[in-house]
């Protein structure tokens, strides 16, 4: 009960999540009170008591977030650009606010749960908070950030007062631990017991997180650390259910290996904090994911100065296209081989506003194609929210696409739908490639020829679009849009064209494109010479 009472009502318009509504029940009117009359004397007053303690009780809640509220509801978007104000909202509209419920049920209060009733179908649920959980460690990993950095909200660039309290971390780190992710179950459990070890108050007991990161240090194959984690758990709980046969099993399993490597003692544990770096995180299904995560931190760029040289800027006017003479588009190259270029204001403030208008009641989670059945689906490895437009659904998408035909020279009546995705807190798309790959690639209108991708907001930190096959970064920028080709002339799939959005620090990252297909382009893209030629 100690935490957010009022801000959480004003936020949820920012929410996008949707949950089976839950009924609600009044508690029973009291009956005979003619038979009763003495006894409920003595009920009421019980009750005035009861109901004086727990509007005391959320009322002192309220109070300690009346300024968090006032700051909030300036800004609802705003605040929740920042990634641990987003976690922390779902964590408490799935978890606290149940607690709220339960005290409100004791007594009558019924305009309280009418309220709850019309709201409760829109709170994010269990899954939503793991969800979130799962976002702030991807951004910990691709940005190499440690929890404390995480709970102190120092974020690259950010300085705020967002803190995560030792429950907030402990949750953290039981997310993970339910996924047998020991290696951030590790993180978040040590981040968790260094707060509460510099005196913070809370209501999780040592024991319980000494349990979870021994077991969970045991599973990174720290065998002394997990010993002497687990000693310190028997110290404080000598009754603890699991502590001593664990202990008993560690202290077995080191006695094992020592004999096994003919030593008759182990060095003793670490007295270093573990953070990131102290043991290797396990590899994933990404074979460039150092890469990856490398170019989303401006690391590892592919372009050395004399290539950059080469690169220019110029005003384009596509073959003196007659809605282009008179206001030619700044044209800039962002990279040469593959070549990319960024088209700087495509779309003005106007236009941006109208398309987010359009596509935010039409946001749904994006969808990817599996490799093995062709079916689309959701994925880990994609998490955004895109709605598709047509030109029927406004005046501005016509102009769009139209826009798009006069800056490319290519046909757009082929091309798909403009998608307008939005990526919040964590939000990402892995390396992946544009075009299709047998046996997928028999659209009629042929294969993905080229991505025209517009960025529709700045992003404060991260949401970078990468290319791990040859180091580029293109940093969203609001009102410009990057093009290139994902084929050659000879229809052949560029390889070197895999690439991936970073996932958004800090911010809220809007982008639209529009992937133009192959056919229609018979004489405004011929076939080369050779079967890579892309000139």
């Amino acid at each position: 009960m100690r935490k957010f009472l009022s801000f959480a009502l004003c936020a949820l318009l920012c929410c996008c999540w949707t949950t089976q509504a839950e009924i609600f029940t009044s508690i029973s009117q009291m009956t005979d009170l003619i038979y009763t009359e003495k006894e409920l004397v003595q009920s009421l007053g019980e009750y005035i008591k009861a109901e004086e303690s727990k509007l005391s009780a959320i009322k002192s809640w309220a109070n300690k977030l009346d300024a968090l509220t006032r700051l909030s509801t300036s800004d609802p978007e705003g605040y929740l650009a920042h990634p641990v104000n987003a976690y922390k909202l779902m964590k408490r509209l799935n978890t606290e606010w149940s607690e709220l419920e339960t005290l409100v049920l004791q007594n009558p209060s019924e305009g309280f749960i009418s309220n709850m009733s019309i709201h409760r179908q829109f709170f994010p649920d269990e899954e939503d908070e793991k969800g979130a959980a799962k976002a702030l460690m991807r951004l910990q990993d691709t940005y190499q950030l440690d929890s404390e950095a995480f709970s102190k909200g120092k974020l690259p660039g950010i300085h705020s007062n967002v803190m995560l309290t030792v429950e907030d971390c402990f949750d953290m780190g039981k997310t993970a631990y339910n996924d047998a992710d020991y290696y951030h179950s590790v993180l978040w459990m040590q981040q968790s017991l260094k707060q509460l070890d510099a005196g913070e108050e809370t209501e999780v007991a040592k024991g319980d997180i000494l349990d979870y990161l021994s077991y969970s240090v045991y599973q990174m194959g720290d065998l002394p650390r997990a010993i002497e984690l687990t000693r310190r758990l028997v110290a404080i709980d000598p009754s603890h259910q699991r502590a001593g046969g664990n202990l008993r099993y560690f202290e077995g399993l080191l006695t094992k290996q020592l004999s096994e490597l003919n030593q008759e003692d182990y060095p003793p544990p670490s007295e270093e904090p573990i953070q990131l770096g102290t043991y290797t995180r396990p590899k994933d299904h990404l074979p460039e994911r150092d890469i990856y995560e490398a170019l989303c931190r401006g690391e590892g760029l592919g372009m050395n100065d004399v290539r950059r040289s080469h690169l220019y800027c110029r005003y384009q006017d596509r073959n003196r296209n007659p809605r282009l003479l008179l206001k030619p588009i700044k044209e800039e190259d962002e990279w040469d081989s593959p070549r990319i270029v960024r088209y700087l204001d495509v779309l003005s403030h106007e236009e941006t506003e109208r398309i987010k208008q359009l596509a935010k009641p039409r946001l749904a989670r994006a969808t990817v194609r599996d490799p093995k059945t062709g079916i689309l689906t959701t994925a880990n490895y994609r998490v955004s929210k895109s709605a598709w437009l047509e030109e029927e659904d406004d005046p501005v998408i016509a102009r769009v696409n139209q826009r798009i035909e006069d800056l490319t020279g290519l046909e757009v009546d082929t091309a798909e739908l403009l998608q307008v995705a939005n990526y919040g807190v964590g939000g990402q798309y892995e390396p992946h490639y544009d075009f299709s790959r047998p046996p997928f690639d028999k659209n009629p209108d042929g294969n993905r020829l080229a991505t025209f991708l517009n960025y529709m907001s700045d992003v404060e930190a991260g949401g970078a679009t990468v290319f791990p096959d040859f180091g580029a970064a293109i940093w969203p920028r609001k009102g410009t849009a990057v093009f290139w080709y994902n084929l050659f002339k000879s229809g052949e799939g560029d390889y070197r064209t895999r690439h991936a959005a970073c996932p958004v620090l800090v911010g809220s990252k809007w982008v639209s494109n529009k992937w133009i297909h192959e056919r229609g382009q018979e004489f405004r893209r011929p076939c080369g010479l050779t079967e890579v030629d892309r000139s």
